[in-house]
C-alpha cells in the first residue's frame, strides 16, 4: 500500500464513526397511536407530544405518528390495531384500556404502551404492575380507593347533602374490578351516613334516562365513577348535572374544566407526558416486560367556584384550603 492509499484508508476509518452517528441520527421513529374516541382533550394529547419533544423527537424530522381513531365505535379497534401492525410501526401507544386490549389481541410481539389504563392487571393487560410480562406496559390512573375519598370531599363541600347518585358505566372495567369499585362506594356511603343511588349509563344515549332516575329518587348530589366515555362526553354530563342542579364530584379535572363542580384524581395530562418516557426507552431497546407499570404518585383536588356560585353553594374554607387549583 503506497502513501496515498494509506492516507485514504486512515481518512475512511476516521469518518466511519461520524457516518454511523449520522445514520443513527437519521433514523426515524414510527409510533402508532390508537384511541377509541376523537381527541376530546387536546391538552392531554399535547402533553404526550411535548413529552416526546422534550426527549428530542419532533414530528416531521425524526418522528412519524400514525393515528388511528375508532370514533367511539369499539368494534373498530381490532381492525385499526391491525393496520398499525401492518405499517410496521416501532411501538403502539394505546389511549385507554379498550384500545390497549385490542392492540394486545392483535400482536404479541410489537411493543404496546397504554396511557392510561384503568385496571391493567384486572383487565388482563399485564401479569402484574411490577413485572408486566409480554409486550405491554404503560401508565395507570386506576385508584379504586378514591371512590370513598370523593364522597367524603363531596359531603365536606356540600354539608347539607342527603342522598348521592352514583353514575357508573357497566363494562368500563373488568367484572372483578367493577364489583370492587361498587363495593367500596357502598362501604364509603355507609361510613359517611350517605344513602346512595346507583345509576347505570352504558353510553350517551342513557344519560337522559339516568338523570331522570336521579330526580325521581330525589338525589341532591352526584358522584361520577371513572370512565373514558364519561370524560369524552363530559360537556353533556356537566350540562345535565347543571340542569338538575346537582353538585357533582368527578374523577378527572377535564370535567371541572368543562364546568363541573369538583374533581379528585390523577392528572391525565401528566400521565400522558410520562408515556413519552416509556416510548423513548422502548425505542432505545428496553423491553416492555422490563418496564413496571407506573401508577400516579399524586392526586389533585380541583374546584370550580363559578359553578359553585351558579348552584348557590359556598364552599367551606376547609375544602378550599386543600384544593390544588381553584377555577374562578
Amino acid at each position: 500500500m503506497d502513501r496515498r492509499d494509506t492516507v485514504l484508508a486512515l481518512l475512511a476509518l476516521g469518518a466511519a464513526p461520524f457516518a454511523a452517528e449520522a445514520q443513527q441520527a437519521a433514523k426515524i421513529a414510527r409510533i402508532g397511536y390508537l384511541e377509541t374516541n376523537p381527541v376530546t382533550s387536546p391538552h392531554v394529547h399535547e402533553a404526550f407530544l411535548q413529552g416526546l419533544r422534550d426527549l428530542g423527537y419532533v414530528e416531521g424530522r425524526n418522528l412519524v405518528i400514525e393515528y388511528r381513531d375508532a370514533e367511539g365505535k369499539v368494534e373498530r379497534l381490532p381492525a385499526l390495531a391491525a393496520e398499525l401492525v401492518a405499517l410496521k410501526v416501532d411501538v403502539i401507544v394505546a389511549s385507554g384500556t379498550l384500545a390497549a386490549l385490542a392492540a394486545k389481541q392483535t400482536t404479541r410481539t410489537l411493543p404496546i404502551v397504554f396511557s392510561p389504563a384503568g385496571d391493567p392487571v384486572g383487565s388482563g393487560l399485564v401479569t402484574s404492575l411490577a413485572r408486566p410480562g409480554g409486550n405491554v406496559t404503560g401508565l395507570s390512573a386506576f385508584a379504586p380507593e378514591l371512590v370513598g375519598k370523593r364522597l367524603e370531599l363531596l359531603k365536606q363541600a356540600v354539608p347539607g347533602v342527603s342522598r348521592v347518585a352514583v353514575l357508573w358505566q357497566p363494562g368500563a372495567f373488568g367484572e372483578r374490578t367493577e364489583k370492587d369499585i361498587l363495593k367500596r362506594a357502598e362501604v364509603a356511603g355507609r361510613d359517611l351516613h350517605l344513602p346512595l343511588q346507583f345509576v347505570e349509563a352504558r353510553g350517551p344515549a342513557d344519560f337522559a334516562r339516568a338523570f331522570s332516575d336521579m330526580s325521581i329518587a330525589r338525589a341532591d348530589a352526584l358522584t361520577v365513577l371513572a370512565s373514558n366515555m364519561f370524560v369524552s362526553e363530559r360537556r353533556r354530563l356537566v350540562d345535565l348535572a347543571a340542569a338538575k342542579r346537582l353538585p357533582a364530584v368527578y374523577s378527572a379535572r377535564e370535567l371541572v374544566d368543562a364546568g363541573g363542580l369538583m374533581s379528585y384524581g390523577a392528572n391525565l395530562a401528566d400521565l400522558n407526558r410520562r408515556a413519552a418516557t416509556y416510548v423513548d426507552r422502548i425505542l432505545k431497546g428496553t423491553k416492555p416486560a422490563d418496564l413496571p407499570v407506573e401508577q400516579p404518585a399524586k392526586f389533585e383536588l380541583i374546584l370550580n367556584l363559578k359553578t359553585a356560585k351558579a348552584l348557590g353553594l359556598t364552599i367551606p374554607q376547609s375544602v378550599l384550603g386543600r384544593a390544588d387549583e381553584v377555577i374562578q
